[in-house]
């Protein structure tokens, strides 16, 4: 069975003020013409199919588009929610979709019953797991630690309990939406950290022939059965050196899996480039960056006159432009986002709570804190995706 495997695409978000909903319409098209010319069995969406809980028009008749021609390609497509989406709306009329073909898994509860597929070589059963917000689902799953690995093993021993039961030779797939231990994060995707933990390990899905990720908007390989797709399209400028692609897979009769990488198409490649104004303004290297969407870094020691101005008559399409002059970290000078990059919530946290005590805190002091930035977190998830 041949299989499509994407992800986060979450229609409706823009790059930095630009419009991407054309270059999403663009992947739309692109992936029904790779199911077409490449005669795909069956399209597997990891979830994040929109940006945010309450996406806007434009981004939801895109994706009814979407599922229109994917109806009409008469292929079956297997969709789950992410932690962008809000798994009540993205999975209203799920029942009758799936009647057209389009198996929307949005329902925590129903983890462990498949959308069964066949080939020439018996069953295929695909397991939908949407992404699991462990404060909404781990009473459901009867799990004492409100965890993402305690979740998704739960989760995973009613796949493999049902997979248990269906007739020997069976192959498996399973989706879901996670942090993976061993994935390469970008800045595009939202934290989804608990109790300071935020990634489960892959073993957590041991038992099936595939997995299907999404979360990570980088294409990566965990093992030969556990993969990213990675998002169609860039959506920071920490995926500059991303290629953005889906996963073509073919599930063999014996469960085998080989897998090629199918090229998406971009509106533009991104480039980041740093170092002083009259530098990047000069250097005959730079100049294959002209078209690209450009983040100009600037190490200038004070901050030049009209910079983005002057850059953008070399780079008429920079995005973005940052400041990090050139000073020891001891100046007075430097700034605040740069003592602080690279640091999380709770890092600057305690830094804070050393600063004004003097003292740091202790464990105590430190579980406190994790604890109410965990609810932060939990209670913005409920409001924004819970139905």
């Amino acid at each position: 069975m041949r299989l499509l495997h994407t992800s986060d695409w979450h229609l409706g978000r823009a790059f930095h003020r630009v419009n991407m909903l054309d270059a999403q319409a663009g992947f739309v098209s692109h992936l029904v013409a790779t199911v077409r010319e490449r005669a795909v069995d069956a399209v597997v969406v990891s979830g994040d199919v929109y940006d945010r809980a309450v996406p806007p028009l434009a981004a939801v008749e895109l994706f009814d588009d979407a599922l229109h021609r994917l109806a009409d390609a008469g292929v079956p497509t297997v969709m789950i929610s992410g932690n962008h989406d809000s798994a009540r709306r993205l999975g209203v009329g799920a029942g009758l979709i799936g009647r057209a073909g389009i198996h929307l898994r949005t329902d925590p509860a129903a983890c462990g019953t498949p959308v069964v597929l066949a080939d020439a070589h018996g069953d295929v059963a695909f397991y939908g797991l949407p992404y699991l917000e462990p404060a909404l689902v781990r009473e459901r799953f009867g799990v004492e630690k409100a965890g993402h690995e305690q979740v998704l093993a739960a989760a995973m021993d009613r796949v493999r309990a049902d997979l248990a039961a269906r007739p020997a030779g069976t192959r498996s797939v399973v989706l879901a939406h996670a942090f993976v231990t061993g994935g390469e994060v970008s800045d595009s995707e939202r934290d989804i950290t608990v109790g300071g933990v935020a990634s489960v390990p892959a073993g957590v899905f041991d038992g099936v022939d595939y997995v299907a990720l999404g979360h990570l908007h980088g294409s990566q390989t965990l093992t030969a059965r556990v993969r990213y797709s990675g998002s169609p399209l860039p959506y920071s400028f920490s995926e500059a050196g991303h290629r953005k692609s889906m996963w073509l897979v073919d599930l063999g009769a014996d469960g085998a899996v080989a897998a090629e990488r199918v090229d998406c198409p971009v509106p533009r490649p991104l480039a980041r480039i740093r170092g002083r104004l009259e530098d990047l303004l000069a250097d005959a290297e730079l100049a294959r960056h002209q078209e690209a969407w450009v983040e100009a870094t600037l190490t200038d020691p004070v901050r030049p006159a009209e910079p983005m101005a002057r850059l953008t008559e070399r780079f008429p399409h920079t995005l973005s432009l940052v400041f990090d002059p050139d000073r020891a970290p001891e100046e007075p000078g430097v700034s605040y986002a740069r003592r602080l990059a690279g640091r999380s919530d709770q890092e600057i946290a305690e830094d804070f709570v050393t600063h004004v005590r003097g003292a740091a805190p202790d464990d105590r002091e430190r579980l406190v804190l994790q604890d109410a930035f965990d609810a932060v977190r939990a209670e913005t998830t409920v409001r924004e995706v819970a139905p």
